[in-house]
């Protein structure tokens, strides 16, 4: 059996679990959590880089950062994972949904104003399969709207836009070390900060509402309760795990991207004879190879084709349903504008196995299977 995912590993993550260990720290914040985030600022160039239990958490922290009152209004795009929305419903706020497009699956950059009222704070683009969304136009909006952009990269480690890193151009930006993602801890994310004045306040809150960072820096010789916050801090030993592939971040990702071009080349004949559509790449944008999708012509079509492909011993798997059709995106959001794309075009795509590691052979075959499929 061919698995859809199988989660990265190099061979030196026992070895800095191992060491972890006999530093005899292995709570949050110690030796390698400082080396994760490090390196997460030396590839991003982000001003501070805070590791987290997951992006959820990034996410949350990032929330709780903008000070969201009740009511306040956060504009995304509904074809995206529940945490995208939830860390914003958590503090009281209104999802606005809005449509995506259909050639990137992100988020339409073009219906991001008219969605924009008196009470909008945040805009929440989520760069879907690691592919940036159009971050100049958002950005300007942003801008002229004074608004926080709050970047869900959970995809979207080692990929750019326009040479910059995403995550890096909102206020807050976040990322994902599911074991799903390109490099993983089995749960885990970060939190990337773009300005220097919110790192004393985002510690605060990460660190159950204390000044407890600025203590073990010797800043302060106590530390005290100073506002609301929780604990996000991930163990040590999980972030010896995750370092051992922020490591070996660009051959992890060179190798997903061999086997995505793989991909590309051997289904472009069914795409050209127009029965599936194939992933769409902007040239101002330098992808991660998180996923690789294709589209089939319907839902009915796309059940049929999961079923084939397991069958010959291939997982294939659909992805988002859209948050807004969902009970708690009726309760706590709204959609503004037209669905034009957003159900249609998550109801055909399919994601074939991607992960590191794949093999040429196992591509190839799986390739095969799809064409037998249309054959």
């Amino acid at each position: 059996m061919i698995n859809f995912n199988v989660p990265p590993f190099t061979g030196k993550e026992f070895d800095y679990m191992k060491e972890a260990v006999a530093q005899e720290k292995i709570c949050g914040d110690g030796p390698f959590t400082r080396k994760c985030s490090d390196k997460i600022e030396e590839l991003t160039g982000t001003a501070k880089c805070l590791l987290t239990t997951s992006c959820t958490h990034a996410t949350e922290l990032a929330a709780l950062l903008v000070d969201l009152k009740e009511g306040d209004e956060v504009i995304l795009p509904s074809y995206t994972f529940v945490s995208t929305a939830n860390a914003f419903v958590l503090r009281g706020a209104v999802p606005v949904f809005v449509d995506i497009r259909p050639d990137t699956m992100n988020i339409d950059e073009k219906l991001i104003e008219y969605a924009v009222t008196e009470r909008t704070r945040v805009i929440a683009p989520v760069h879907y399969a690691g592919v940036g969304c159009e971050m100049d136009a958002i950005m300007d909006i942003a801008k002229r709207h004074s608004l926080t952009v709050v970047e869900d990269a959970a995809q979207a480690i080692m990929a750019s836009y326009k040479g910059k890193p995403l995550g890096t151009f909102g206020e807050f930006g976040c990322f994902s070390f599911h074991e799903t993602k390109n490099l993983s801890m089995g749960e885990g994310g970060a939190l990337l900060i773009r300005d220097e004045k919110d790192v004393e306040q985002a510690e605060i809150y990460r660190e159950k509402g204390t000044d407890r960072s600025k203590y073990f820096r010797g800043q302060v010789d106590k530390y005290r309760w100073q506002d609301q916050g929780s604990s996000y801090l991930p163990s040590d030993m999980n972030a010896a795990y995750l370092y051992a592939q922020l490591e070996m971040a660009e051959e992890i990702t060179r190798a997903r991207m061999e086997r995505w071009n793989q991909y590309l080349e051997l289904l472009t004949p069914l795409a050209e004879a127009g029965k599936i559509e194939l992933p769409y790449i902007p040239e101002h944008c330098t992808h991660n190879a998180h996923m690789f999708y294709l589209k089939t012509k319907d839902m009915e079509e796309r059940s049929r084709l999961i079923d084939f492909l397991k069958g010959k011993n291939i997982l294939s798997v659909f992805h988002y349903v859209p948050l807004h059709s969902a009970p708690a995106g009726r309760k706590f959001g709204r959609f503004h504008g037209e669905d034009r794309y957003t159900t249609k075009e998550s109801e055909r795509l399919l994601r074939l196995p991607l992960f590191y590691k794949l093999t040429a052979d196992q591509v190839e075959y799986i390739a095969e299977q799809v064409k037998a499929f249309y054959r």
